[in-house]
Protein backbone atom coordinates (compact mmCIF):
# COMPACT_ATOMS: atom_id res chain seq x y z
CA UNK A 1 0.00 0.00 0.00
CA UNK A 2 1.72 3.54 -0.96
CA UNK A 3 1.67 6.20 1.29
CA UNK A 4 -0.77 8.29 -0.11
CA UNK A 5 -3.70 5.26 0.26
CA UNK A 6 -2.41 5.18 4.15
CA UNK A 7 -2.49 8.78 4.52
CA UNK A 8 -5.84 9.05 3.27
CA UNK A 9 -6.96 5.90 5.00
CA UNK A 10 -5.87 7.62 8.30
CA UNK A 11 -7.87 11.15 7.98
CA UNK A 12 -11.11 8.92 7.17
CA UNK A 13 -10.55 7.04 10.71
CA UNK A 14 -9.92 10.44 12.06
CA UNK A 15 -13.17 12.29 10.47
CA UNK A 16 -15.59 9.23 11.34
CA UNK A 17 -13.79 9.48 15.19
CA UNK A 18 -14.76 13.18 14.78
CA UNK A 19 -17.87 12.73 13.33
CA UNK A 20 -18.99 9.63 16.27
CA UNK A 21 -17.60 12.63 18.90
CA UNK A 22 -19.62 14.83 17.94
CA UNK A 23 -22.55 12.22 17.21
CA UNK A 24 -22.17 11.55 21.09
CA UNK A 25 -21.43 15.23 22.59
CA UNK A 26 -24.89 16.10 20.75
CA UNK A 27 -26.34 12.89 22.14
CA UNK A 28 -25.36 13.60 25.94
CA UNK A 29 -26.32 17.60 25.58
CA UNK A 30 -29.84 16.77 24.01
CA UNK A 31 -30.17 14.14 27.27
CA UNK A 32 -28.98 17.28 29.59
CA UNK A 33 -31.27 19.91 28.09
CA UNK A 34 -34.39 16.95 27.99
CA UNK A 35 -33.42 16.68 31.85
CA UNK A 36 -33.44 20.17 32.53
CA UNK A 37 -36.21 20.69 31.04
CA UNK A 38 -38.26 17.47 32.90
CA UNK A 39 -36.68 18.73 36.43
CA UNK A 40 -38.26 22.02 35.79
CA UNK A 41 -41.61 21.43 34.45
CA UNK A 42 -41.99 18.71 37.54
CA UNK A 43 -40.67 21.12 40.01
CA UNK A 44 -43.81 23.38 38.88
CA UNK A 45 -46.20 21.15 38.91
CA UNK A 46 -44.99 18.86 41.66
CA UNK A 47 -43.25 19.35 45.39
CA UNK A 48 -40.39 17.56 46.60
CA UNK A 49 -41.05 15.62 50.01
CA UNK A 50 -39.10 18.75 51.42
CA UNK A 51 -41.01 21.38 50.07
CA UNK A 52 -44.08 19.47 50.79
CA UNK A 53 -43.64 19.69 54.22
CA UNK A 54 -42.41 23.18 54.25
CA UNK A 55 -45.97 23.93 52.99
CA UNK A 56 -48.13 21.87 55.00
CA UNK A 57 -46.52 22.74 58.08
CA UNK A 58 -48.77 24.80 58.99
CA UNK A 59 -52.16 23.35 57.73
CA UNK A 60 -52.80 22.02 61.36
CA UNK A 61 -52.49 25.36 62.88
CA UNK A 62 -54.39 27.25 60.19
CA UNK A 63 -57.53 25.04 60.10
CA UNK A 64 -57.34 25.65 64.52
CA UNK A 65 -56.85 28.89 63.91
CA UNK A 66 -60.44 29.25 61.61
CA UNK A 67 -61.88 26.83 63.90
CA UNK A 68 -61.35 29.14 66.88
CA UNK A 69 -62.14 32.05 65.04
CA UNK A 70 -65.31 30.84 63.95
CA UNK A 71 -65.94 29.94 67.70
CA UNK A 72 -65.26 33.38 68.80
CA UNK A 73 -67.61 34.91 66.07
CA UNK A 74 -70.41 33.13 67.39
CA UNK A 75 -69.51 34.06 70.79
CA UNK A 76 -69.16 37.65 70.55
CA UNK A 77 -72.43 37.76 68.43
CA UNK A 78 -74.19 35.91 71.41
CA UNK A 79 -72.12 37.69 74.30
CA UNK A 80 -73.75 40.87 72.42
CA UNK A 81 -77.34 39.79 72.80
CA UNK A 82 -76.61 38.78 76.68
CA UNK A 83 -74.84 42.29 77.22
CA UNK A 84 -77.72 44.06 75.42
CA UNK A 85 -80.27 42.31 77.07
CA UNK A 86 -78.21 42.89 80.65
CA UNK A 87 -77.71 46.82 79.96
CA UNK A 88 -81.71 47.20 79.61
CA UNK A 89 -82.78 44.72 82.25
CA UNK A 90 -80.49 43.04 85.10
CA UNK A 91 -78.72 46.24 86.71
CA UNK A 92 -81.60 48.33 86.78
CA UNK A 93 -84.57 46.03 88.09
CA UNK A 94 -81.86 44.84 90.78
CA UNK A 95 -79.77 47.73 91.70
CA UNK A 96 -76.63 46.38 90.51
CA UNK A 97 -73.74 48.56 89.80
CA UNK A 98 -74.11 50.24 86.95
CA UNK A 99 -72.04 49.40 83.80
CA UNK A 100 -68.90 51.54 82.90
CA UNK A 101 -69.93 52.23 79.91
CA UNK A 102 -67.02 53.96 76.90
CA UNK A 103 -64.09 53.50 79.09
CA UNK A 104 -60.78 54.38 77.14
CA UNK A 105 -58.20 51.67 76.08
CA UNK A 106 -56.36 53.22 73.36
CA UNK A 107 -53.25 52.61 75.40
CA UNK A 108 -54.15 49.08 76.28
CA UNK A 109 -54.65 48.00 72.69
CA UNK A 110 -51.42 49.57 71.51
CA UNK A 111 -49.16 47.62 73.47
CA UNK A 112 -51.83 44.58 73.09
CA UNK A 113 -50.84 44.67 69.13
CA UNK A 114 -47.57 45.44 69.78
CA UNK A 115 -47.18 42.67 71.82
CA UNK A 116 -48.59 40.22 69.52
CA UNK A 117 -46.35 40.94 66.93
CA UNK A 118 -43.94 39.90 68.22
CA UNK A 119 -45.42 36.43 69.28
CA UNK A 120 -45.39 33.34 67.40
CA UNK A 121 -48.34 31.83 65.35
CA UNK A 122 -48.43 28.76 67.32
CA UNK A 123 -48.77 30.86 70.32
CA UNK A 124 -51.14 33.36 69.15
CA UNK A 125 -53.11 30.25 68.66
CA UNK A 126 -52.41 28.89 72.00
CA UNK A 127 -53.68 32.83 73.52
CA UNK A 128 -56.64 32.71 71.33
CA UNK A 129 -57.89 29.00 72.39
CA UNK A 130 -57.54 30.33 75.96
CA UNK A 131 -59.23 33.20 75.64
CA UNK A 132 -62.37 31.77 73.93
CA UNK A 133 -62.30 28.81 76.80
CA UNK A 134 -62.71 31.85 78.89
CA UNK A 135 -65.87 33.97 77.18
CA UNK A 136 -67.36 30.26 76.79
CA UNK A 137 -67.01 29.80 80.78
CA UNK A 138 -68.14 33.59 81.23
CA UNK A 139 -71.51 32.74 78.86
CA UNK A 140 -71.99 30.21 80.65
CA UNK A 141 -72.62 32.25 84.06
CA UNK A 142 -74.51 35.05 82.42
CA UNK A 143 -76.87 32.23 81.22
CA UNK A 144 -77.23 30.74 84.46
CA UNK A 145 -77.52 34.64 85.45
CA UNK A 146 -80.08 35.40 82.94
CA UNK A 147 -81.80 31.82 83.62
CA UNK A 148 -81.92 33.43 87.81
CA UNK A 149 -83.05 36.61 86.23
CA UNK A 150 -85.95 35.31 84.61
CA UNK A 151 -87.36 33.30 87.81
CA UNK A 152 -86.88 37.15 89.42
CA UNK A 153 -89.13 38.32 86.96
CA UNK A 154 -91.65 36.20 87.09
CA UNK A 155 -91.52 36.36 90.65
CA UNK A 156 -92.31 40.50 90.29
CA UNK A 157 -94.76 39.75 88.23
CA UNK A 158 -97.08 42.56 87.47
CA UNK A 159 -94.89 45.35 90.10
CA UNK A 160 -92.48 45.56 87.31
CA UNK A 161 -95.35 48.20 86.62
CA UNK A 162 -94.35 50.01 89.73
CA UNK A 163 -90.72 50.17 89.15
CA UNK A 164 -89.77 53.73 86.80
CA UNK A 165 -88.55 53.07 83.56
CA UNK A 166 -89.79 55.81 80.88
CA UNK A 167 -88.61 59.62 80.79
CA UNK A 168 -91.05 61.92 82.40
CA UNK A 169 -91.25 64.19 78.92
CA UNK A 170 -91.40 63.50 75.49
CA UNK A 171 -87.63 63.40 74.71
CA UNK A 172 -87.08 61.07 71.53
CA UNK A 173 -83.72 62.61 70.37
CA UNK A 174 -82.16 62.72 74.16
CA UNK A 175 -81.89 66.58 73.56
CA UNK A 176 -83.61 68.00 76.06
CA UNK A 177 -81.77 67.02 78.77
CA UNK A 178 -79.09 69.65 80.28
CA UNK A 179 -78.25 68.27 83.51
CA UNK A 180 -77.85 65.40 85.12
CA UNK A 181 -77.12 63.70 88.44
CA UNK A 182 -74.20 64.76 90.83
CA UNK A 183 -71.98 67.88 91.93
CA UNK A 184 -73.02 70.47 89.81
CA UNK A 185 -72.73 74.59 89.64
CA UNK A 186 -75.55 75.83 91.28
CA UNK A 187 -77.42 79.00 88.94
CA UNK A 188 -77.43 81.61 91.77
CA UNK A 189 -75.36 80.48 94.58
CA UNK A 190 -72.58 79.96 91.81
CA UNK A 191 -70.43 76.87 94.28
CA UNK A 192 -70.70 73.11 93.65
CA UNK A 193 -73.77 71.95 94.65
CA UNK A 194 -75.80 67.81 95.09
CA UNK A 195 -77.53 67.97 92.07
CA UNK A 196 -80.20 64.80 93.04
CA UNK A 197 -81.99 64.59 89.93
CA UNK A 198 -82.21 65.61 86.20
CA UNK A 199 -82.89 68.58 84.72
CA UNK A 200 -85.36 69.07 81.17
CA UNK A 201 -85.15 72.05 79.44
CA UNK A 202 -88.60 71.99 77.83
CA UNK A 203 -91.54 74.63 77.14
CA UNK A 204 -93.46 76.24 79.59
CA UNK A 205 -97.00 73.93 79.70
CA UNK A 206 -95.31 70.60 78.04
CA UNK A 207 -96.75 67.65 79.00
CA UNK A 208 -95.38 65.48 82.20
CA UNK A 209 -95.90 61.84 82.36
CA UNK A 210 -95.90 59.58 85.50
CA UNK A 211 -93.05 56.99 85.16
CA UNK A 212 -94.73 54.25 86.67
CA UNK A 213 -97.68 52.96 88.41
CA UNK A 214 -98.53 54.30 91.96
CA UNK A 215 -100.53 56.93 94.12
CA UNK A 216 -99.92 60.50 94.65
CA UNK A 217 -98.72 61.22 98.04
CA UNK A 218 -98.52 64.76 97.52
CA UNK A 219 -99.18 68.03 95.55
CA UNK A 220 -97.00 71.17 97.05
CA UNK A 221 -97.90 74.64 95.99
CA UNK A 222 -95.54 76.83 94.13
CA UNK A 223 -94.26 78.51 97.56
CA UNK A 224 -91.17 76.39 97.98
CA UNK A 225 -87.22 76.00 96.76
CA UNK A 226 -88.87 73.35 94.09
CA UNK A 227 -91.79 75.15 93.37
CA UNK A 228 -95.20 73.19 92.46
CA UNK A 229 -94.18 69.46 92.77
CA UNK A 230 -95.96 66.06 93.35
CA UNK A 231 -94.40 62.93 94.61
CA UNK A 232 -96.01 59.69 93.49
CA UNK A 233 -95.16 56.72 95.90
CA UNK A 234 -94.67 53.39 93.87
CA UNK A 235 -95.54 51.47 96.98
CA UNK A 236 -92.04 49.23 96.22
CA UNK A 237 -89.39 51.79 97.62
CA UNK A 238 -89.70 53.83 94.65
CA UNK A 239 -90.67 56.92 94.91
CA UNK A 240 -90.29 60.23 92.33
CA UNK A 241 -90.44 63.34 92.52
CA UNK A 242 -91.31 66.63 89.69
CA UNK A 243 -90.82 69.90 90.44
CA UNK A 244 -91.05 73.42 89.36
CA UNK A 245 -94.16 72.89 87.86
CA UNK A 246 -96.97 74.88 86.40
CA UNK A 247 -100.19 73.12 86.59
CA UNK A 248 -100.65 69.57 88.75
CA UNK A 249 -103.51 67.13 86.88
CA UNK A 250 -103.74 65.15 89.63
CA UNK A 251 -104.33 65.35 93.37
CA UNK A 252 -103.63 63.41 96.89
CA UNK A 253 -104.53 59.96 96.88
CA UNK A 254 -104.91 59.73 93.15
CA UNK A 255 -103.97 56.26 91.42
CA UNK A 256 -101.90 56.84 88.50
CA UNK A 257 -100.79 54.40 85.86
CA UNK A 258 -97.38 54.72 83.63
CA UNK A 259 -97.77 57.16 81.27
CA UNK A 260 -100.38 59.17 82.57
CA UNK A 261 -100.16 63.46 81.97
CA UNK A 262 -100.07 64.09 85.67
CA UNK A 263 -98.81 67.82 84.82
CA UNK A 264 -97.79 70.77 82.85
CA UNK A 265 -94.18 71.69 83.14
CA UNK A 266 -93.44 75.35 84.14
CA UNK A 267 -90.37 78.12 85.94
CA UNK A 268 -92.19 78.06 89.48
CA UNK A 269 -89.95 78.49 92.58
CA UNK A 270 -85.96 78.90 92.61
CA UNK A 271 -85.50 78.28 88.85
CA UNK A 272 -83.38 80.05 85.93
CA UNK A 273 -85.69 78.99 83.28
CA UNK A 274 -88.91 76.74 82.40
CA UNK A 275 -87.16 73.09 82.59
CA UNK A 276 -88.52 70.16 84.60
CA UNK A 277 -86.52 68.58 87.59
CA UNK A 278 -87.12 64.99 87.80
CA UNK A 279 -86.10 62.86 91.15
CA UNK A 280 -85.81 59.05 91.88
CA UNK A 281 -85.92 57.48 95.29
CA UNK A 282 -85.10 54.21 96.06
CA UNK A 283 -86.06 53.35 100.49
CA UNK A 284 -85.06 56.93 100.83
CA UNK A 285 -82.27 57.81 98.89
CA UNK A 286 -82.00 59.82 95.73
CA UNK A 287 -80.61 57.63 92.57
CA UNK A 288 -79.66 58.42 89.36
CA UNK A 289 -83.04 58.73 86.89
CA UNK A 290 -80.75 58.08 83.95
CA UNK A 291 -80.31 54.58 85.25
CA UNK A 292 -84.45 54.27 85.14
CA UNK A 293 -85.13 55.18 81.48
CA UNK A 294 -84.73 51.39 80.53
CA UNK A 295 -88.16 50.78 79.02
CA UNK A 296 -87.82 53.59 75.64
CA UNK A 297 -83.49 53.80 75.10
CA UNK A 298 -82.26 51.27 73.21
CA UNK A 299 -78.50 50.17 74.84
CA UNK A 300 -76.96 52.67 72.19
CA UNK A 301 -79.66 56.01 73.71
CA UNK A 302 -78.30 54.46 76.94
CA UNK A 303 -75.01 55.24 76.00
CA UNK A 304 -75.58 58.74 74.63
CA UNK A 305 -77.99 59.63 77.10
CA UNK A 306 -75.30 58.76 80.09
CA UNK A 307 -72.45 60.88 78.12
CA UNK A 308 -75.06 63.98 77.65
CA UNK A 309 -75.87 63.69 81.33
CA UNK A 310 -72.12 63.46 81.99
CA UNK A 311 -71.13 66.96 79.95
CA UNK A 312 -73.45 69.58 82.17
CA UNK A 313 -71.65 71.33 84.25
CA UNK A 314 -74.78 73.64 86.02
CA UNK A 315 -78.45 72.50 87.07
CA UNK A 316 -81.20 74.88 86.51
CA UNK A 317 -82.17 75.29 90.26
Amino acid sequence: MSNTENINDQQQRRQVRRQRAIRILSQGLAWLGFAAIYYIGFSLLFDTPAEYQLKHSTDALREQYNQLSARYDSLEMVLDNVADRDRNVFNILFESTPYELDAEYGEERLTLQENMLTKSNRRLSLELEAGINAIELKMSQLEGAHVRLNDDVERVGKGLNNIPSIQPVINHHLTLLTAGYGTLMHPFYRTLQSHQGVDYTIPEGSRVFATADGVVQSVSGRNSTYGQSIVIDHYNGYQTQYSHLSKANVRRGQRVRRGDIIALSGNSGLSLAPHLHYEVRYNGMRVDPIHYFFMELSPEEYQRIIRISQSGMQSFD
